[in-house]
């Protein structure tokens, strides 16, 4: 039985701190784990500890990419909060408008994307990182063709 199709991921720019851009198209073969979020959200801080274990737990793994962008696009704020929190998490901002499909209604919001380009999950609201169906599921996903 065919899995029904996963949408595109429309293809969005973000920069980090240095003005480094990265596109989602230029990360094609790689799965990417995009989580918008803000200083001031309580849930996207609570989430924080354990997307920064989940990243730890692939940090051999050339064929994952983290995104921790920051829906206020203040870039110096943002990566101040990891510094002083001790998270080694990648922090971006959006270039232009962050498309519906992408940031829904909440954040944290986080976007799951295939090696193919394909939209795999988009999970709104906090969550464990930690638990095992989420990594087995990345992990399944680095693994596939």
């Amino acid at each position: 039985m065919e899995e029904p199709a996963h949408p595109k991921a429309p293809d969005i720019s973000f920069k980090d701190k240095n003005g480094k851009t990265v596109s989602i198209s230029s990360l094609k073969g790689k799965v990417v784990f995009i989580n918008f979020w803000a200083t001031w959200c309580p849930p996207c801080i609570q989430e924080m500890p354990s997307i920064n274990q989940l990243k730890q737990s692939f940090k051999e793994n050339d064929n994952i990419v983290f995104l921790m962008v920051d829906v206020d696009a203040d870039v110096e704020k943002s990566t101040a909060f990891m510094a002083e929190n001790k998270y080694d998490l990648p922090v971006y901002i959006p270039i232009s408008d962050i498309p519906r499909d992408y940031l829904g209604d909440a954040i944290p919001n986080t976007v799951i994307i295939g090696k193919n380009g394909d939209m795999i999950a988009r999970m709104e609201g906090g969550r464990d990182y930690t638990r095992s169906e989420m990594v087995d599921g990345l992990k399944e996903l680095i693994e596939s063709d």
